[in-house]
């Protein structure tokens, strides 16, 4: 069966624009409902893909945070090559952390950080995520269980080196929050099975923004974006965005 693989999209809805991030192991699916939702607003949505993501398993061990981070550069490049001065940036997860890395490099209108960790897992239990990612792509192709027991026991002798990277991503993005000055709302799903919860905390008390807060979604889990909670998400992030000083 041929898989039909989730590709960036441009959602053009008005003269204000938000950059829409995914996370690791995700793809441009994670924020698309949020974005379809942004542009019946007013708001012009883009949302890369990153390199290595939405395809087989075994192109993303090939991959790695600096691929990722030029994925995002693009993205937000690509906004102001559209004529957008003004971008906004939600992220989800690893997306999450890449819009605070936004947040002090470049100028952002305002972050939307969703379940976005400060602290990170050991590399083998990072790798048991990628494991399980593989495993399930394999499955959405519809491949027989014998033929993905067959090509999971191959995918395991090729490692990921890149984890390393990765970690040294989120702690480096961690010692440098306190350079951000742009508004911020933190999105922290109660039920969160992947991440340290407290690093919403974290973000929320460690960022230099005059204008910052918190939301905790009690019933939701760490794909917040769909899951039961996403039409109060939807809601909020748009209350967030409305508020911001935009110029016109």
């Amino acid at each position: 069966m041929k898989v039909v693989a989730p590709k960036p999209f441009t959602f053009e809805g008005g003269n204000r624009a938000v950059l829409m991030l995914h996370g690791f192991t995700g793809n441009s699916a994670d924020v698309r409902m949020m974005g379809r939702y942004l542009q019946e607003q007013g708001y012009t949505c883009h949302a890369p893909q990153y390199k290595g993501h939405g395809v087989p398993p075994e192109e993303l061990v090939h991959t790695g945070p600096t691929d990722w981070w030029k994925d995002v550069e693009e993205g937000y490049n690509k906004l102001k090559e559209m004529g957008y001065e003004e971008i906004a940036v939600v992220g989800l997860s690893l997306g999450g952390v890449f819009s605070l890395k936004l947040g002090y490099t470049v100028p952002v209108k305002g972050i939307v950080p969703m379940c976005a960790p400060m602290d990170m897992k050991d590399e083998e239990t990072m790798y048991e995520g990628v494991l399980a990612y593989a495993r399930e792509y394999k499955k959405y192709e519809r491949k027989s269980p014998e033929q993905i027991e067959e090509e999971m026991e191959a995918f395991k002798e090729t490692p990921m080196n890149t984890l390393g990277e990765l970690r040294d991503l989120i702690y480096d993005v961690r010692e440098n929050i306190d350079m951000i000055y742009a508004p911020a709302f933190v999105v922290q799903a109660r039920h969160d099975e992947m991440i340290n919860t407290d690093s919403a905390n974290v973000i929320h008390d460690n960022i230099e923004s005059d204008e910052k807060s918190l939301k905790w979604y009690e019933n939701s889990t760490h794909a917040i974006t769909l899951g039961k909670e996403k039409e109060e998400l939807h809601q909020d992030v748009l209350e967030f965005l409305n508020g911001l000083d935009w110029k016109e």
